[in-house]
């Protein structure tokens, strides 16, 4: 009762609109949702990917760590791109992270006879402790936990983490980002990952640095596999 209360005097004190419409009531209404185009198939790794028929490697992708790949849509879209872009930046919006986390959910409906079943886990992509003081959220958790709610899947924040502070990535070349994003990562508890299949979590594909440094660090500590899934991937 008390949330409610709390949830109907923020309404109404500081009314939502719709990034796209200016409708009131939510962030991103439905009707502008369903705008968006949500993808029905899966790509492969590479840095210009192939359509397939599943989330896999292709040939030429073979050796990197991540097993495969699910994002929702294409960062081109001005629409999600707005929108994480204000999950993120200040002033940060907490909230977005169910129109986000819907938007995986409906790509993974739509492909669901090529996901993979088995023991999973979601792991969000973790920040350094500077990084979530100052934004109060790690974006990729609070995504992470939207998904677990909707697919019953548990959600492990803790498993993997940052030990480092690192450049900024969108800063960087292809090259840097993986130099950068290098020897900062560590599993917290291999028991919590050893032999599960891993759903990585984060907001963002870009050129996979920190996806493969993460998926490479906990296949080390005993994942069987480690699938990356996010809400857009830029190209």
């Amino acid at each position: 009762m008390e949330r409610v209360l709390k949830n109907f005097l923020l309404d109404l004190f500081f009314p939502k609109f719709c990034f796209s419409c200016q409708r009131e009531g939510s962030y991103l209404c439905e009707d502008c949702l369903a705008t968006i185009d949500i993808l029905y198939w899966c790509f492969c790794l590479c840095e210009k990917p192939q359509r397939l028929p599943e989330a896999r490697k292709c040939r030429n992708c073979q050796k990197k760590q991540l097993n495969g790949l699910y994002f929702a849509a294409s960062y081109k879209n001005n629409l999600v791109k707005k929108i994480i872009h204000r999950f993120k930046y200040d002033p940060y919006i907490k909230e977005l992270s169910q129109p986000l986390a819907s938007l995986i959910i409906t790509h993974l409906s739509l492909i669901q006879k090529n996901f993979p079943g088995g023991n999973f886990l979601l792991v969000p992509v973790p920040l350094s402790k500077k990084k979530l003081k100052r934004r109060g959220f790690n974006q990729s958790e609070e995504i992470a936990k939207e998904l677990s709610k909707n697919l019953g899947i548990p959600v492990s924040s803790d498993a993997l983490i940052k030990e480092k502070e690192t450049s900024p990535q969108m800063e960087l070349s292809k090259e840097e980002r993986a130099e950068n994003i290098k020897g900062v990562f560590d599993v917290n508890n291999q028991e919590k990952i050893r032999g599960k299949k891993i759903l990585l979590v984060d907001d963002v594909y870009t050129t996979g640095a920190t996806m493969e440094e993460c998926a490479r660090v906990l296949k080390q500590s005993g994942a069987k596999e480690v699938w990356g899934i996010a809400v857009a991937r830029e190209e």
